[in-house]
């Protein structure tokens, strides 16, 4: 099956069994804004269409940590979207002990999400006191590095195989004109990599010890010193990105600018607008290359209570829409996620995409730090690590011992 099959085939072939006999329209709110975010969307937005209901698209510039907020405070405020975007875990837990989010069950028992969503743990993220409350769309790993096939040959150097490779080539890069890590300035995204370097370089003892666990003794053990000191190698190899968004630190490697990125799988949405071919123009390895360990999270979408009965309908539908098997081919392979489908046929899938699915189906995807920790631990985390990122003035001794501090009383 190849993509363009797979979106003809999609307006045309979508049963929905609850129906849209009256067209509705209906605002869904979310941050995808990149170009390859843009493009993924669009499946969602046609394949509503298509049941003769209206997608009224509500997206906010900024990434999660800037969209999350206004999405908050709309729907407490009692001006609540139909549908919106969060990722799956606890973001959206008050939210729903505050009766404020739709009870989706009988949605799921109708397609059977329970026996199709791959692995349960997506599932069991959206579900609270034994009811489901959204529908979890994709899958997601933070632990990638994507490499520019150009950069390195530019610096004379051959394309690492691996973190310590890529580490050993930055001086080189730097002699050679060019950016060795490229890294925005938003809080997720220090996050996300100090994260990356806790699982792959600490290990799954380590990141689990610490996330899943929440021992502070071990956060401030001799393992997670050394991904602190990791992390200042790191934060060496970043300063001068000069970028904000996500998705410029990722044009840097895609022009041959930089010579890496640590940045989720949806980075490879940004490679497909681009044109680049995964093996040819660009690398991508997997757990920096020297772990078979990935996390899965992802995004999913809630459903505000609302009065009107139509819309509440329309809701449903939507939800149906995005776990049929045809639009989440359609979608995935534009936004460089795996479906959260079993089921479905990835044979259009690129090398970057295969290689995620053969550590899922060797059992080695973990739980993702959005369904290990509140989303107020989350921000701790993230503040502490964007001004150790920002600033050489922080020991990394200084920020461990910080890090452990939050760790004592995350929840």
């Amino acid at each position: 099956m190849n993509f363009r099959s797979v979106a003809a085939a999609l307006v045309a072939s979508v049963v929905l069994p609850l129906g849209a006999a009256n067209a509705t329209e209906l605002e869904v709110t979310h941050w995808w804004t990149s170009g390859g975010e843009a493009a993924a969307v669009a499946e969602f937005a046609k394949a509503f269409d298509a049941t003769g209901n209206k997608w009224i698209d509500g997206a906010i510039a900024g990434a999660g940590s800037t969209a999350r907020p206004i999405m908050i405070s709309r729907i407490t405020g009692g001006d609540p979207m139909g549908a919106t975007q969060f990722n799956h875990g606890r973001q959206a837990q008050e939210l729903v002990e505050a009766g404020l989010m739709r009870d989706l069950t009988a949605v799921a028992e109708a397609g059977k999400w329970k026996e199709v969503i791959k692995p349960s743990s997506l599932l069991d993220s959206c579900t609270i006191d034994g009811k489901i409350y959204c529908a979890p769309i994709n899958i997601h790993s933070w632990q990638w590095l994507w490499l520019s096939n150009a950069a390195f040959e530019k610096a004379g150097v051959p394309v690492p195989k691996d973190w310590n490779e890529f580490v050993a080539a930055a001086p080189k890069l730097r002699e050679a004109g060019l950016q060795p890590l490229a890294l925005g300035g938003q809080a997720w995204q220090s996050g996300g990599l100090f994260d990356t370097l806790v699982l792959n370089l600490g290990g799954k003892d380590l990141f689990e010890g610490v996330y899943v666990k929440k021992d502070a003794d071990i956060a401030a053990g001799p393992d997670m010193a050394k991904v602190f000191q990791a992390a200042a190698q790191a934060r060496e190899m970043a300063a001068g990105s000069n970028v904000q968004d996500w998705n410029q630190a990722t044009n840097l490697v895609i022009t041959g600018k930089a010579g890496g990125q640590v940045m989720g799988d949806w980075a490879q949405g940004e490679f497909q607008i681009a044109g680049q071919v995964a093996g040819k123009d660009y690398s991508c390895l997997p757990g920096l290359g020297v772990s078979p360990y990935i996390t899965t999270g992802g995004d999913a979408f809630y459903f505000p209570v609302l009065k009107d009965e139509e819309k509440s309908k329309a809701q449903d539908v939507l939800a149906q829409v995005m776990l049929d098997p045809k639009t989440q081919v359609a979608f995935n392979l534009k936004k460089g996620s795996l479906p959260v489908r079993g089921d479905v046929d990835l044979s259009a899938a690129n090398d970057c995409m295969k290689k995620g699915l053969e550590i899922v189906a060797k059992g080695n995807a973990l739980t993702s730090t959005d369904q290990a920790l509140s989303a107020d631990s989350q921000k701790q985390k993230e503040d502490l690590l964007t001004e150790f990122f920002a600033s050489t003035s922080m020991s990394p001794e200084a920020a461990q011992e910080r890090f452990a501090e939050i760790i004592s009383s995350a929840d």
